[in-house]
């Protein structure tokens, strides 16, 4: 939500003529899932100022076998906001099945998505087949990495009139061996490549608790 103006093994791959690709969900992971939690931070800079917030995510609603996922994302220390500001977003899981690495939406073309998934070094063992197809006949369920895109839908807490943006988009990567996650924030008219860095925390140990917020 920005100002408005942010160990890899390679996976097996199918043929990709082949009428029916075998599809392999990511794998199931004890660190990703309903009611987890992670706090860290979210670079906000632009050319004339140095900016970070503090955000914390926690994980509402979770189903692997449709390559969805939902939660909410608290921004604190947002300098033009009086409260952290609470928004609800759902994902698409990177799974080959539902969904692609290509977005297809969003204005993102798949230029656009290249450029941000090669941010991530644990995408790198993957380019050349998502090249050719978006990744469609890769094997991913034994990579120990998640790749998403979370969207913001809307505030919870405050007005569309805030200052702040949820046009955009965060391309994610998930780490199943730690559960770190690593994002970069897409809209046309923010500052490009605005990172997303967090960390799996325990609610209690984060300060913040969601229960207080009525999602629509």
């Amino acid at each position: 939500m920005p100002v408005r103006v942010v160990d890899t093994s390679l996976p097996s791959q199918a043929s990709a003529s082949d009428a029916d690709v075998e599809h392999k969900s990511p794998p199931a992971c004890t660190l990703l899932g309903v009611g987890q939690a992670f706090s860290g931070t979210q670079n906000v800079s632009s050319p004339q100022k140095d900016e970070a917030w503090r955000v914390n995510v926690r994980i509402q609603g979770f189903d692997l076998e449709h390559g969805y996922l939902c939660g909410t994302m608290e921004a604190l220390n947002v300098p033009m906001a009086d409260t952290p500001v609470v928004t609800f977003w759902e994902g698409e899981i990177v799974d080959t099945k539902n969904y692609t690495f290509f977005t297809n939406k969003w204005k993102a073309t798949s230029e656009v998505d290249i450029q941000h998934w090669t941010k991530f070094p644990s995408f790198s063992p993957l380019l050349d087949q998502v090249e050719v197809d978006g990744g469609k006949s890769l094997n991913l369920s034994n990579y120990p990495y998640i790749f998403m895109r979370w969207k913001e839908q809307y505030f919870v807490n405050v007005g569309t009139d805030c200052g702040l943006t949820i046009a955009g988009f965060y391309y994610v990567c998930f780490s199943c061996t730690d559960g770190s996650v690593n994002g970069f924030y897409y809209d046309p008219n923010s500052s490009p490549f605005q990172k997303l860095e967090l960390q799996s925390a325990q609610e209690k140990d984060t300060g913040f608790s969601f229960s207080s917020y009525a999602l629509q």
